[in-house]
């Protein structure tokens, strides 16, 4: 009787149709649970198709690593990433689309826990709309597609949500261990579920039903439970200084307040798409004042999560993606949501649908596109571009040829968690050691290699171990690679001509060492470039000029040629004077210096070249005998 006057209350004309809803599914099938149907069946195909066919991302190359060295917990996660990863990888083979295949199968099972909300709590008709909200909805509808912690989240957050619906209603052991199994689910996948755990305690108290079973000994056994699998990731931080926590509460985040911050709004009404964004915060606002304690539940975890987040913005990290944080505050506000959009004109609504189905698409074809190696280089001077999937299968083909040709006993060093990360699953190889690198400890991956003792601290003796020195180049910003090179001579020595891999036109670029020969003398580092004329992306005649600086710190350089899609078109005359090298990098040590300035002039009237886009580069020869591809840039060649 209680449970039927509370939805008597509910908001007008709510109950009306519920029982509308009702008496048409009796009557006949619900096209919004086929539409449901058919629009889950369609996305996971497509994500299978993606996930087989995408570049494998480097943090879930890590978590591969992480996954071939199991522990209950590690320096940047809780533990259930890795051994999903292990899973996915021991069932399925060592290739992407298996570690993948746990992920994808976990966020395939959101939809269909937000149908189930959204229907036990406000009919079966708003239920499926919800279901492929979830669905269309960028943000959940492109989870899985890499093995990161956010499809366990997203399931764990559900989970807590459904089960605290529940709760509200009335205290029961499904009910109570349903909460403690979200609650442990959520604890082994990220440290961001305690913004969950802290909102839905918040968003409980806020209500007489919440308190009410807040005061039932069941809740708490299962908030025992749920927090005890925090145990294995807090033993980890007692043992290691707290790097985990500091890492993600401390080190990562400026802590200063930055106005850019207001980005936030912004970023997510392109990520959710503008309307559906619109429609979800209505929700939530509107929800606040429900008759039904589990709407105002949803619109107190959702909306608080949503919010928390927005005003972190303006405090935390904004060097690292973080747009996918607020998706648990979108999953517990979708319930709401069919009813919410229910108020507004038809032509609304199906701009809503529309634009959303926009979004995903778009989503999906994002992924999609960085699957393809062509578009990825046609597209290598956009600023989008994604370095992160790009190269890695090219370098590890580089890798086994040039190991091919080095003693049997050779090993591979990375210069950084990255490379090594990616070089090991490429060659099914978890512990390939790693030098020393700002992006170890900027990532917080620097314990985790410490405790693997596979953070190399380059001390040995080369001459005596053949080792093929893998570095990322493009990993330094430009400003610092200089920098980097000194520093890598400081850990191994003076570098030997090194072999240069462009990937994408140089976006990507990769340089090996072959450290089995003694070094002695000043650094040897890869040369240093620039083309100061023209200007990328800039057009030019069939006839053009070429200037810039280039520089070989340790030796020098004894030419340098111009390159236009990879064949020379001209010898520049090199060693005119250029100031200013020495004071913006005042550790380089080019013999040449300020004599390191050139110029060229192409003549392509006689080549046959087609007018259009076409990338210049240079082709820089170093007194050693290296010979070094620098990257290219975009150039409109007329007619």
């Amino acid at each position: 009787m209680r449970e039927e006057a509370i939805h008597d209350g509910h908001e007008a004309g709510f109950e009306q149709v519920r029982h509308g809803q009702m008496r048409h599914e009796q009557t006949r099938p619900d096209p919004a649970r086929h539409g449901f149907w058919l629009l889950w069946s369609a996305v996971l195909l497509l994500k299978l198709v993606v996930a087989a066919r995408l570049p494998l991302f480097v943090d879930e190359a890590f978590y591969w690593q992480e996954g071939h060295h199991l522990a209950a917990a590690y320096s940047d996660l809780p533990g259930l990433t890795a051994w999903l990863a292990r899973l996915g990888v021991t069932l399925g083979g060592e290739h992407a689309f298996a570690l993948r295949a746990p992920f994808l199968l976990i966020a395939a099972l959101v939809p269909l826990l937000v149908v189930r909300i959204a229907s036990r709590e406000f009919g079966e008709r708003y239920g499926w709309q919800a279901g492929c909200f979830a669905l269309l909805l960028p943000l959940a509808g492109t989870l899985g597609l890499l093995a990161l912690p956010d499809a366990v989240l997203a399931l764990a957050t559900l989970l807590c949500v459904d089960a605290g619906a529940k709760l509200l209603r009335q205290v029961g052991a499904a009910a109570a261990l349903e909460l403690a199994l979200g609650l442990a689910l959520g604890a082994l996948s990220h440290y961001r579920f305690i913004a969950v755990i802290g909102v839905g305690f918040i968003a409980l108290l806020l209500l007489p039903d919440g308190r009410r079973a807040l005061r039932d000994v069941r809740v708490w056994t299962a908030i025992a439970l749920g927090a005890s699998a925090w145990v294995p990731l807090m033993a980890w931080n007692l043992d290691n200084a707290d790097a985990g926590l500091r890492f993600q509460l401390v080190d990562r985040h400026p802590w200063a307040f930055h106005a850019d911050g207001i980005l936030f709004l912004g970023i997510q009404a392109l990520m959710v798409t503008p309307l559906l964004f619109v429609a979800l915060v209505l929700a939530g606002w509107r929800g606040r004042q429900g008759a039904l304690p589990a709407t105002r539940f949803f619109a107190y975890l959702g909306g608080l999560v949503v919010l928390g987040f927005f005003a972190l913005g303006f405090f935390a990290d904004t060097e690292r993606v973080s747009f996918h944080w607020p998706l648990p505050g979108y999953l517990a506000l979708l319930p709401l949501l069919p009813a919410a959009l229910s108020r507004w004109p038809l032509p609304w609504r199906v701009a809503t649908w529309l634009l959303a189905g926009f979004g995903l698409i778009a989503m999906l074809g994002f992924y999609a596109a960085l699957s393809m190696p062509q578009v990825r280089e046609r597209t290598a001077a956009n600023k989008f571009y994604q370095p992160n999937f790009a190269g890695w299968e090219t370098l590890a083909q580089t890798v086994r040829r040039r190991l091919e040709q080095m003693p049997p006993d050779t090993r591979v060093l990375a210069d950084s968690f990255k490379v090594g990360a990616e070089l090991g699953f490429a060659l099914n190889n978890p512990d390939i050691p790693v030098l020393d690198h700002p992006i170890n400890h900027k990532h917080g991956r620097a314990p985790q290699l410490r405790l693997w003792n596979l953070q190399h601290e380059g001390a040995h003796d080369w001459t005596r171990t053949p080792t093929l020195l893998v570095v990322g180049i493009t990993e330094v910003s430009y400003k610092d690679q200089l920098r980097r090179y000194h520093a890598l001579c400081d850990m191994v020595g003076p570098l030997p001509p090194p072999q240069v891999l462009n990937i994408d036109h140089g976006r990507q670029r990769f340089a090996l060492f072959a450290l089995d020969t003694a070094r002695t003398g000043a650094c040897t580092t890869p040369a240093m470039a620039w083309i100061d004329v023209p200007v990328e992306g800039t057009q030019v005649g069939r006839t053009f000029d070429v200037k810039g600086w280039a520089f070989k710190d340790g030796v020098g350089l004894a030419g340098v040629d111009v390159v236009l899609d990879g064949k020379v078109v001209a010898s520049a005359q090199y060693g005119r004077p250029y100031e200013g090298l020495q004071r913006d990098w005042p550790e380089t040590n080019d013999p040449q210096h300020p004599n390191v300035g050139f110029t060229a002039h192409v003549d392509l009237r006689a080549n046959g070249v087609h007018a259009g886009r076409h990338w210049l580069g240079l082709r820089l020869h170093g007194r050693d005998g290296s010979v070094e591809d620098w990257s290219e840039q975009p150039i409109d060649l007329g007619k």
